[in-house]
């Protein structure tokens, strides 16, 4: 695809963007009088253009894709008659052209990472890119919904498990708060690569290959990584309650660590029970990784 082709395509990506959240804005919200019934929800064009003191003609040219050179000014005002989330506004900013593509380069483990892994235990802990590549996992993580080691190379990716593998699926208690908040994270790194690579890659599958995705992709929700309380319920470890966090390692590179860090003594124990079970296994595996100064299995 050339850059022409590119630049249409994410502003039709942010005219798509900024019609979802029109729509979810009531008039209330944004401090105007009741109107009486309307035949589309949220805000008009018009409405939007005024509080954002921007001319109608030129805010619908955003909506249909058709301005280009739009200023951070305008920008700004819109995310705020919107009511935008910081993850909303760097979606806004990534979709317009002012923030930079992201690359996706060789992930690289390295043996500060591996002995990270291990010191985590007997938290669950993997080493996963921005595209939900699980490159390096404890053996915690490996067995807490079977075993991570025994499925396929290419589906060892959180999204696609928790969209396509019954296990993985079945352990989401909450899968109505869950699965949305995955899509909505994915799409904010899906423009930041500009649909391209390993996360577009993962996007086109999973819209091909699940109804669920690709419904929860069309509402064009956004979010960030912050810090979650999820409940997971573990075939070997029983319903677990836990703080999940996302902590970078190399931003450059994409590269984060996940930990589920237990949120009640409860499910401390399990966990402990559970690291206790599978000790013999390697203290971590890295199946997809190029690994710097250390053996593909700990």
């Amino acid at each position: 695809m050339s850059d022409a082709e590119v630049s249409a395509t994410r502003r039709k990506e942010l005219g798509a963007f900024l019609r979802a959240r029109r729509e979810k804005v009531t008039p209330q919200q944004a401090g105007l009088p009741g109107s009486g019934r309307r035949r589309t929800p949220g805000l008009r064009r018009e409405e939007v253009a005024q509080l954002a003191g921007i001319g109608t003609t030129w805010y619908t040219w955003l909506e249909q894709g058709r301005a280009t050179g739009v200023s951070d000014q305008v920008l700004d005002a819109v995310a705020r008659v919107l009511r935008m989330t910081d993850a909303e506004r760097r979606h806004l900013a990534v979709l317009s052209g002012r923030a930079p593509a992201k690359r996706t380069p060789l992930m690289e483990v390295r043996p500060e990472h591996t002995a990270l892994l291990e010191q985590l235990l007997p938290f669950p802990a993997a080493v996963q890119t921005d595209a939900y590549d699980l490159i390096a996992a404890n053996r915690t993580y490996r067995h807490l919904f079977g075993d991570l080691d025994a499925l396929p190379v290419e589906d060892r990716n959180c999204a696609w498990l928790l969209f396509t593998d019954p296990d993985w699926r079945g352990a989401l208690p909450d899968e109505d708060e869950v699965l949305p908040d995955i899509v909505a994270r994915l799409r904010g790194r899906h423009a930041e690569h500009r649909g391209r690579g390993r996360v577009g890659e993962l996007v086109t599958r999973l819209q091909g290959t699940s109804e669920d995705f690709a419904r929860l992709w069309e509402r064009g929700d956004v979010a960030d990584d912050r810090s979650r309380l999820r409940r997971y319920r573990s075939p070997r470890a029983g319903l677990l309650t836990v703080h999940f966090q996302s902590l970078w390692l190399d931003p450059d590179r994409g590269s984060r660590i996940v930990v589920m860090v237990p949120a009640d003594d409860l499910t401390r124990e399990r966990l402990v029970r559970l690291a206790a079970a599978v000790a013999e296994d390697p203290a971590w595996t890295a199946p997809l990784a190029a690994v710097d100064g250390a053996s593909l299995v700990g």
